[in-house]
């Protein structure tokens, strides 16, 4: 019988109105471009929320309530001149994050803020102790901003702005974040890059977004940054032994105060983003074995904050699958892609993948030394 977690769980539906016009799912609409919706939209988070609410999964939950995080918060993390000029052109009729492909309405300046406030208040819960563990639903997405511009529908580091909240507060000094989502961790690993006491590792899609970060070489400064640049089509096999063999040995090896999990849904085969073919299942074992890690080497404080993943029929069931793991509660609700996906032989650990695995595990054992 799997055991049961106080699972604390983020979610506010002003995250639903941060407004990313009508792109063409990444390019502006005009000209040809017949106007119709951006891909980070809030069907696909929304959507999440309902079938956790409709499942059940809701009343095993430990409700946070997401606050704003203040200017001083952001600028922990982030430039000035960047937290000034989105406020700025929040406050009029939006504007774009700073690489013209995040675009965010009137408004989204305080939706951002409470969206990094939502990553904070879960890793306060879990580090007070109100939580065993927790996920932050949150929107818009964090992990590729960098301190001085936003960038891939990120205006803010939710993660990074929550990290430097608990260094502050809590007393925390080293922590470990791990990455899923289908695009490179960008942000967060600029932002750690000479940072010793933080290990970012990310597993991406390789030479996905953005196409020229994320090689398995580059490890940073200190030689906490760890890349797994996947290649296409790589489903649950790879990204089990991803985890198994460099994300458990490397986090192991760091012990960490506290985990955080960039969790994006966007390796899901159904996404319009990305080439993998992760299912619910493959994310239920990832957030299972991380949990583990976790009770393993901080004593089961990890956070799980929300990133991308784009299909709005998928994502709910990926996600749902996640707070299985996390709260040890079954709903019981099947995950209808299941019968196309779950027994493809893309889940088979192929030898170019385990090439690329390989290679970051030999980074990750560097770490024990």
């Amino acid at each position: 019988m799997t055991a049961t977690r106080r699972t604390g769980y983020v979610w506010h539906e002003r995250y639903a109105w941060h407004d990313t016009g009508t792109h063409i799912g990444v390019f502006p609409a005009g000209g040809f471009n017949q106007p119709h919706m951006t891909f980070e939209s809030a069907e696909s988070k929304s959507r999440m929320a309902g079938l956790v609410e409709v499942s059940g999964m809701i009343d095993e939950l430990i409700r946070v309530r997401p606050r704003l995080a203040s200017r001083d918060d952001l600028l922990r993390v982030h430039d000035a001149a960047h937290v000034d000029r989105i406020e700025r052109e929040s406050a009029d009729r939006g504007g774009d994050g700073g690489d013209g492909f995040t675009p965010f309405g009137r408004g989204s300046y305080d939706i951002a803020r409470l969206a990094a406030g939502g990553t904070m208040a879960a890793a306060e819960a879990v580090l007070t102790g109100a939580a065993d563990n927790a996920y932050a639903l949150v929107r818009p997405p964090g992990h590729h901003a960098r301190r001085d511009m936003g960038m891939g529908y990120c205006l803010f580091s939710n993660v990074c702005v929550a990290i430097e909240y608990v260094r502050a507060t809590f007393g925390v000094q080293r922590v470990a974040i791990v990455d899923y989502d289908v695009h490179h961790g960008n942000g967060a690993e600029s932002i750690y890059a000479v940072d010793a006491d933080v290990l970012t590792i990310s597993l991406h899609q390789d030479r996905l977004f953005p196409q020229d970060t994320g090689s398995v070489t580059e490890t940073g400064a200190q030689g906490t940054n760890i890349n797994v640049p996947l290649p296409a089509g790589s489903g649950n096999g790879a990204y089990r032994a991803a985890i198994e063999r460099v994300a458990v040995p490397a986090v192991t090896a760091f012990r960490p105060d506290i985990i955080f999990v960039s969790s994006g849904f966007d390796p899901s085969p159904v996404d319009p983003l990305g080439c993998m073919t992760v299912t619910s299942g493959g994310f239920k074992d990832m957030a299972a074995i991380l949990v583990g890690l976790a009770e393993d080497v901080c004593g089961g404080k990890i956070v799980f904050s929300h990133e991308g993943g784009y299909s709005p029929v998928h994502v709910p069931f990926c996600g749902l699958a996640v707070l299985e793991a996390l709260s040890g509660h079954e709903t019981g609700v099947p995950d209808p892609f299941g019968q196309s996906f779950d027994a493809s032989p893309a889940h088979v650990l192929q030898p170019w993948q385990d090439a690329v695995i390989a290679q970051a595990a030999l980074i990750a054992d560097a770490l024990r030394l």
